[in-house]
């Protein structure tokens, strides 16, 4: 009975995931309802090995254990990496800082699960020991919060990115980035219009390209003007090519192209390509000026991943509702820890 148990919750949550991105990708509660349908896969799954689930269950944790003391060493190694190769801005620092506090965090969850084992039966009667074991206990679930918040949003982000899309489209929007030199696309720019292109090549009707990004302040000519002429060189016709030159935000690169579609006559499925890591970021800004369109995204390097989608995570989580349900969670969590040791 269990066992059925188990498995109609699995399915009901993939069912759940199902009707709610028809309904809407971008919304943030898909992030938790996937979460919580693979969680209930995973413990579906392990029924399968009969009377060995116990021990499935076991190696699974201890693989888990060993994936979480390897991610702050993975982060800290990738941001001094990111460093090397991007400079030194704030932003190129966030895997490094993500690193070194999750391997702080992970110091501090040692520390309270064993200087009670250390201290003995009278460890909760010495004043200094059990101040040691609250602090670390604080600082424990309040990084293990965190982490778990970035897991959820990183998960979905990657399934954005796997799950099959269709392939007739009448537009695709093409988020700029600023120019190398002036006029010349950069590496990060060259992979979202390569990523067109095979959107473009792929429908069985060519869709109109919409590369959007206006001029900025060190540069001769627009984005939209410098990835035109590189769509052009690799063998988009120009008809099919309409430039938007105003936008300097992502905001305004999806307001914009709205309106050049919304002028149009005809069908207007749309599909917007960006980076990989910003696809989700993007399709929320889309839901917000009521462009329904869906979303693809180009490759990144690798090295520049993590502090990129950090920075997604941070800008998603700086939204008033999200930045209070946030707030709100690590507060009831901060109590009930506080009830563990005062209640």
């Amino acid at each position: 009975m269990l066992y059925f148990v188990i498995w109609a919750l699995a399915i009901l949550s993939w069912i759940a995931l199902g009707v709610a991105m028809e309904k809407e990708r971008s919304r943030y509660r898909n992030c938790y309802i996937l979460f919580v349908a693979i969680v209930f896969s995973i413990i579906a799954l392990t029924t399968l090995f009969g009377e060995n689930q116990g021990m499935a269950i076991l190696l699974l944790v201890n693989i888990i254990f060993l994936v979480l003391l390897i991610v702050p060493f993975f982060l800290i190694i990738n941001g001094i990496l990111m460093i090397r190769r991007e400079g030194h801005s704030l932003s190129n620092l966030l895997s490094l800082i993500l690193g070194i506090i999750v391997l702080i965090g992970e110091i501090a969850t040692f520390v309270a699960f064993l200087t009670p084992e250390i201290a003995g039966s009278d460890w909760d009667t010495a004043g200094s020991l059990l101040n040691i074991t609250r602090i670390s206990s604080f600082f424990s679930v309040s990084v293990i919060y965190v982490s778990m918040a970035f897991v959820v949003f990183m998960i979905y982000c990657v399934f954005l990115q796997v799950i099959p899309i269709k392939k007739d489209f009448d537009y695709v929007i093409i988020h700029g980035a600023g120019l190398l030199q002036g006029d010349r696309v950069s590496k990060l720019l060259s992979d979202r219009l390569d990523k067109a292109i095979e959107v473009y090549r792929k429908d069985p009707t060519p869709p109109m390209l919409i590369p959007s990004g206006g001029q900025g302040s060190d540069e001769s000519i627009s984005e939209s003007e410098a990835m035109a002429k590189y769509l052009i060189d690799k063998g988009i016709p120009a008809d099919k090519i309409l430039l938007e030159n105003r936008s300097t935000t992502t905001m305004e690169n999806l307001k914009y192209s709205k309106e050049i579609i919304d002028a149009r006559e005809g069908r207007k499925y749309t599909v917007l390509v960006t980076s990989n890591y910003h696809v989700y970021r993007a399709l929320r800004y889309c839901r917000k000026i009521g462009l329904k369109c869906t979303g693809v995204g180009s490759h990144v390097a690798f090295y520049y991943w993590p502090s990129a989608l950090i920075r997604e995570f941070i800008a998603v989580h700086s939204e008033k509702k999200h930045l209070f349900i946030f707030i709100a969670g690590w507060l009831g969590a901060m109590f009930a820890l506080a009830l563990v040791y005062w209640g």
